[in-house]
């Protein structure tokens, strides 16, 4: 009953100071921080800066959660679900996860390879027809020297590698510049209600950014990969995650859209002049159902069911005894395919430190970036805030949770740097 919400979250976090989290059954094993090598009083300084935060109206709430050696550590809530409301936020809160969604559907699709369905090396266009004859746009001055766009013929078959390691040519339309990105932009791919098959239709329509294979280009790519998984599988995109990794996983709060009334209480909101998420793209509303299902950018989750998605990676694609993946998919989609020796240009991830895996950015080693990591440490973040990472050699984990643009940037930092300052073993 939903009146029972504010003095149990006044109770976990008494619980939670004293050591002992008391979280429902589908949540990870817990610990004292200190248990598996964490810095408690470090861990503290967190929750204050967050906190500060919300006390000057960076961000109205925020939920972050921290497990280590398959043990929950850290997990804690600062300020409102909702500022409009002023409800308090709690651990069970729920978030758009926005691009935190392309690594659930590349396991998806993953899965169907490991079943013997889907293989990466083939074409798009073997499930996809509208994608056989694919043009690619580039950009040439007229007699007066302003850029005009010539369409050439694709020289190969994009792939489904290329979907899943965002080298289609595949792009998004609402951030960067150029007549191909304009073209997607004026093309209101989101303007409507429309399914994942009629939304393929629409993409299949327009030109390629790049070559296939040349450049990562971060797109809708996996979007077309959800779409292929509906026709392999014959299911919508969440019947067949739901049925075979949601549900298992006991992610219960994961879904496209919250369908259940009860819990649109616990849908995080941002500020009301922070819900533009890129030109002509604002926050959406999770509790009224669509027919698209965005394999890149659908999904609504909490801390909690993210924690357990991201332990069965770590754990080599198994948790609680449900095997999921195989170790070596695992490894494959978290290793870097679009590095230097790959010969595709880096595009956004130029002098990032960072490479790209299988639905995951991929850490190459602990110098070329400002912020402290592992080498083959993976990640990813969402428009609306969020952001995730997994080190395999630290046995570590990170969901953190909260819905502005304004401050995203800001926390990916921030936070890596506390909370490495925390791991002292």
């Amino acid at each position: 009953m939903r009146h029972f919400i504010f003095p149990w979250y006044r109770f976990l976090a008494i619980l939670f100071i004293s050591g002992f989290l008391h979280l429902h059954a589908g949540d990870l094993p817990q610990a004292k921080p200190e248990e598996v090598g964490l810095s408690s009083q470090r861990l503290a300084m967190i929750t204050e800066v967050l906190k500060a935060d919300v006390a000057s109206k960076k961000i109205p709430g925020a939920v972050l959660l921290i497990a280590r050696h398959g043990k929950l550590a850290y997990l804690e809530s600062v300020g409102k679900v909702d500022p409009a409301t002023d409800k308090p936020m709690t651990v069970d809160g729920i978030f758009r996860v926005y691009s935190m969604s392309k690594p659930i559907t590349t396991v998806a699709a993953m899965m169907l390879v490991e079943d013997g369905k889907l293989n990466l090396e083939n074409p798009v266009a073997m499930y996809l027809p509208e994608f056989a004859k694919m043009m690619v746009g580039v950009e040439k001055p007229d007699a007066g020297g302003m850029p005009t766009l010539e369409l050439v013929p694709a020289r190969r078959p994009m792939s489904v590698y290329d979907l899943m390691r965002h080298t289609s040519g595949i792009t998004y339309g609402f951030f960067g510049s150029g007549l191909v990105k304009k073209a997607y932009d004026e093309a209101r791919l989101l303007q409507d209600d429309m399914s994942s098959a009629e939304f393929s239709q629409r993409v299949a329509k327009l030109p390629l950014s790049y070559q296939p294979g040349t450049t990562w280009d971060y797109g809708h790519s996996t979007d077309i990969l959800g779409r292929v998984v509906e026709v392999i599988s014959g299911k919508s995109l969440f019947q067949f995650e739901k049925e075979r990794l949601l549900d298992p996983l006991g992610m219960s709060d994961t879904s496209f859209f919250v369908a259940d009334p009860l819990k649109h209480a616990r849908i995080a909101e941002p500020f009301a002049d922070n819900r533009n998420i890129g030109r002509n793209a604002e926050f959406s509303n999770p509790r009224i159902a669509q027919k698209f299902e965005s394999g890149g950018g659908g999904l609504v989750s909490t801390a909690s069911d993210y924690a357990r998605f991201l332990q069965m990676l770590l754990n080599g694609g198994s948790l609680d005894g449900k095997r999921f993946l195989a170790p070596r998919t695992v490894q494959l989609m978290t290793s870097e395919h679009a590095g230097a020796s790959s010969g595709i240009a880096p595009g956004m991830l130029a002098n990032t430190g960072y490479g790209f895996g299988l639905g995951f950015a991929v850490r190459r080693s602990t110098g070329e970036a400002p912020v402290p990591a592992d080498p083959g440490e993976y990640n990813w973040s969402g428009a609306g805030g969020t952001t995730m990472w997994v080190n395999p050699k630290a046995d570590l984990l990170v969901v953190f949770m909260v819905q502005t643009t304004k401050q995203n940037l800001r926390y990916r930092s921030l936070l890596r740097n506390m909370i490495y300052a925390a791991v002292l073993q």
